[in-house]
């Protein structure tokens, strides 16, 4: 285990009399208490998560070999364990509260965190709604009643690159980096440049291999990795770490994007506004643009919701709303929110989206919607202050 862990973070963290009575209203509202392992295999959240967790994990190996961690966060525990249970696949809700594990420069690298998941319910908008209802509860429970609120929806940004016309991996690669701007505007001065401008050393390796029958290519990679003697590198299998080699050969094909595709995206990150402001302006956009079939979907389930949070007494002119507004996670598929205190900088309180692709990767057979939500306990108990 890594020694940074440290002596105080290896206290146990102590939910106070307000976190176990928030617990016990979500109980109330029908999600019915868990607590997964704290010891987790380390592959999901390697895989998953993101490059904000993976870097501040604590990991440690079982005798043969297999890679473990302290659980930095809780809702690839919960669905591991929904995935395993009899209720798997059918419409359930749980809630949580313990400790999680990640480093952490300006506090101690255990602390508590709280949360809600639903799994299972083909409601979405009615679902997405209800969990920014509660995390307003939430934030209400501890005494701050007015909390700033961010929202953003990474369907629309994923439906807007799936409707354009470039290569698979570009795609694949332009979602993926939405949650880090940095390597988003510098995948798109990339595309603008033509794609062709890595590493110049094994350019010509990287071509080759994109022009190459994929099945070979893979073997020939994996081979080469197996007698270099690599057989995992931060959790990754060789064949994963020559799926990802070969990702950037297609990355270095010759693909030219568009001065204005790449207007066109820029505008889309631009929207925001209150929710139904967004959606009227999303819906020039797609009109202005010609793929308003290609949006229409997103924009249906963004106006739903409007309407679902409008029935929940939500005042949507107090929801900032943003086509740019991420999470740190690379599991997020549509509907995403942060609850923070207006009178401070940063922290979210409260923080969560939807997940739907979650639980196929995690093993299950079938698509599973998921929606939920996390409680930083002790942000709000010093941000709300004492009741």
């Amino acid at each position: 285990m890594d020694g940074n862990l440290g002596q105080s973070a290896l206290r146990t963290a102590t939910p106070d009399a307000r976190a176990e009575t928030l617990i016990a209203s979500y109980e109330r509202a029908g999600y019915a208490r868990v607590s997964p392992p704290i010891l987790q295999p380390a592959e999901p959240f390697l895989d998953l998560s993101g490059e904000d967790i993976r870097r501040r994990m604590f990991l440690t190996a079982a005798p043969g070999g297999t890679e473990l961690c302290l659980r930095p966060d809780l809702t690839i525990p919960v669905s591991r364990d929904y995935l395993a249970s009899p209720q798997a696949g059918r419409p359930s809700g749980y809630s949580y509260l313990g400790p999680v594990f990640r480093h952490r420069a300006d506090g101690n690298a255990e602390f508590l965190q709280g949360g809600i998941e639903s799994f299972g319910r083909p409601d979405t908008a009615a679902a997405d709604a209800e969990m920014l209802a509660l995390g307003l509860e939430t934030t209400a429970h501890f005494g701050l009643s007015e909390p700033a609120i961010r929202a953003g929806d990474v369907a629309l940004f994923g439906a807007l690159i799936a409707a354009l016309d470039l290569a698979p991996a570009w795609k694949r690669r332009l979602i993926k980096d939405f949650n880090r701007k940095t390597n988003l505007a510098q995948d798109l001065d990339r595309l603008m440049l033509g794609g062709n401008n890595g590493r110049p050393e094994y350019q010509g390796v990287l071509a080759a291999l994109a022009g190459s029958d994929p099945k070979g290519a893979h073997a020939l990679v994996t081979d080469l990795l197996s007698i270099a003697g690599i057989s995992a590198v931060g959790g990754r299998s060789v064949a994963e770490i020559a799926d990802r080699f070969l990702e950037q050969s297609a990355l270095g094909a010759s693909t030219k994007l568009p001065r204005d595709v790449r207007g066109l995206i820029e505008r889309f990150l631009a929207v925001a506004g209150d929710p139904d402001e967004a959606a009227a302006e999303l819906r020039a956009l797609a009109a202005d643009a010609n793929l308003a079939g290609e949006l229409g979907p997103a924009l249906d389930l963004l106006e739903s919701r409007n309407g679902f949070l409008a029935a929940r007494d939500i005042d949507l002119k107090r929801v900032h709303f943003s086509t740019a507004f991420g999470r740190g996670f690379d599991y997020y598929t549509g509907f995403v929110f942060e609850l923070t205190d207006a009178n401070r900088a940063g922290d979210p309180l409260v923080a969560g989206g939807r997940y739907d692709g979650l639980l196929t990767r995690l093993g299950a057979t079938v698509p599973t919607p998921a929606v939920g939500f996390s409680v930083w306990i002790e942000r709000l108990a010093i941000y709300g202050g004492a009741q």
